[in-house]
């Protein structure tokens, strides 16, 4: 059998094998998918009163508990100069101050790829990445193993060929093969150099966020950067109530160079925070205010993401649990919160604990990634890869994601009702008890009418067994395998490629490796 990759997962139209009239249907090659577009609107399930009682408690955490920055006087003298009391490294904001402080933050900016293409962010808009941070890779001809350049390479290769990501994430697997304190100029050199879509760079030591940053000026130039957002930080809070120096100190060097961060309080319920859904949704809110407020008070304007991971655990054995009811709950609501605030919000994701790409993967997946789409998610990070609660990148389940991402865009993109939806036409034409599969209405829209998935299999069993029987992953199997033989680089200018390379190259030398 001869394995076939659609133009749903790569923008270029099938290669060889069977269903040929799909091929045919799809034989145009698609252009940049910036974005989708949200046409349905979001789902707020709980009162105002709810969210006013949510939003009070979340003022309480802040005034009576507080939260520390530890390590970073210049976040403590920006705080007090704001009007918050420091005690120490312990900061408390009066009831409606931390709220303030993030009004300067944009309700929606653009993100710009080397190619030029710009990305939307807020609004109306939905836009997907990769998975983030896992430190092994899996697939079926290797298995589970440590993840390394190679397979980093892989990923960014692989999202830039598809329409249906429109950003080429950020640590989209941990490649251990290079050292610690080097490997962040190898991977923003694989974003820059690989794809052409917006990237996060890193965000595990100050330094390394000016390194990150640099790279994009080498690439877009320093006036660009002044008004324009092309890389962010992934800034994660070490809740409970708590910023360490290295995360306020990436943050601060994205917003003082006016690119873009990511705040995304990562709470587990019962370890990083109560058993407790309202108490949960209140902590991620302060959590994830504090954060915008300091990005505003270095660089008032500074483009930012009001981030959640927020998930439950099973409280008998520690394990993180995703896609259950009460993660569904807390989704929901950080969306009304965010939507108060007026930024744009990332969660949601196709989160689970599965080890493998099975049907417990796909749907703890499918029910995490519907909630954050009700919701109203702006930015999800995890929409494709993610297994065994983020530790695995699956290349399988990347492509399995991939290919529910497609769906998502027709899904959110709504019905149009108008004459030639209705099919007024068809009806004359037919008639009852005549079929409409001849009709000019049909031939019209055959090819666009009904979404596709490239994985699923309709045939018959018999049919299906003489293709080889596969299940799910296995097709997947050969789809990703495709997408990296059918990988084309963008252009990218000599002269830029050959400053990136020098920049890397002198900063390697300038340092010993450190493999912890």
């Amino acid at each position: 059998m001869t394995v076939t990759v659609d133009k749903q997962l790569t923008g270029r139209p099938r290669r060889g094998g069977g269903r040929e009239g799909r091929a045919r249907r799809g034989a145009e090659p698609l252009g940049p998918v910036l974005s989708i577009e949200r046409r349905l609107p979001t789902y707020d399930p709980f009162s105002p009163e709810q969210i006013d009682a949510i939003e009070r408690h979340a003022d309480w955490i802040l005034d009576e508990i507080g939260v520390e920055f530890r390590g970073d006087r210049e976040a403590l003298d920006l705080f007090r100069a704001a009007g918050a009391r420091v005690e120490g490294e312990r900061v408390r904001f009066e009831p409606g101050l931390a709220r303030e402080l993030c009004s300067t933050a944009p309700s929606r900016f653009d993100m710009v790829g080397r190619d030029g293409r710009q990305v939307p962010i807020g609004d109306h808009h939905v836009v997907l990445l990769p998975a983030y941070g896992p430190p092994f890779v899996t697939d079926l001809d290797r298995g589970r193993r440590y993840a390394t350049l190679e397979d980093f390479e892989n990923i960014v290769k692989m999202t830039w060929s598809t329409p249906w990501l429109h950003h080429s994430g950020g640590t989209v697997c941990e490649p251990v093969d290079v050292p610690v304190n080097k490997r962040h100029l190898d991977m923003t050199y694989a974003h820059l150099r690989w794809s052409a879509k917006p990237f996060m760079g890193s965000v595990t030591a100050p330094d390394r966020a000016e390194d990150s940053i640099a790279m994009a000026r080498i690439v877009h130039g320093a006036e660009t950067m002044e008004t324009t957002c092309v890389i962010q930080g992934n800034i994660n809070v070490n809740s409970p109530l708590v910023w360490d120096d290295v995360m306020s100190g990436a943050l601060k060097a994205y917003a003082r160079a006016n690119q873009g961060c990511v705040i995304s309080p990562f709470i587990i319920g019962g370890a990083m925070g109560p058993v407790t859904v309202p108490a949960l949704c209140a902590q991620a809110h302060a959590e994830a205010m504090t954060g915008i407020a300091l990005g505003q008070l270095v660089r008032p304007g500074s483009p930012m993401v009001y981030g959640n991971f927020l998930t439950t655990m099973n409280l008998k054995s520690g394990a993180p649990t995703f896609g259950t009811a009460e993660s569904t709950l807390a989704t929901y609501v950080i969306g009304q919160l965010a939507r108060r605030l007026g930024l744009p919000l990332r969660c949601g994701a196709h989160y689970t604990a599965s080890k493998v790409a099975d049907g417990q993967a796909m749907s703890e997946s499918a029910d995490a990634m519907a909630a954050g789409i009700l919701a109203g998610t702006n930015y999800v990070i995890h929409a494709a890869g993610w297994l065994e609660g983020g530790l695995s990148f699956g290349y399988e389940k990347f492509v399995m994601d991939l290919d529910r991402c497609a769906m998502l865009h027709k899904q959110l993109g709504g019905l149009t009702v108008d004459e030639e939806q209705l099919a007024t036409d068809a009806y004359r034409e037919a008639g009852p008890g005549t079929a409409y599969l001849s009709t000019a209405h049909t031939m019209r829209h055959y090819a666009t009418a009904n979404h596709e998935s490239v994985l699923a299999d309709t045939n018959s069993f018999e049919q299906w067994a003489d293709e080889g029987g596969l299940d799910t992953a296995q097709r997947a199997n050969g789809m990703w395998k495709r997408m990296l033989a059918d990988y084309e680089p963008p252009p990218i200018h000599d002269g830029v490629d050959r400053e990136l390379r020098a920049f890397i190259d002198e900063r390697k030398r300038s340092m010993p490796d450190r493999w912890y």
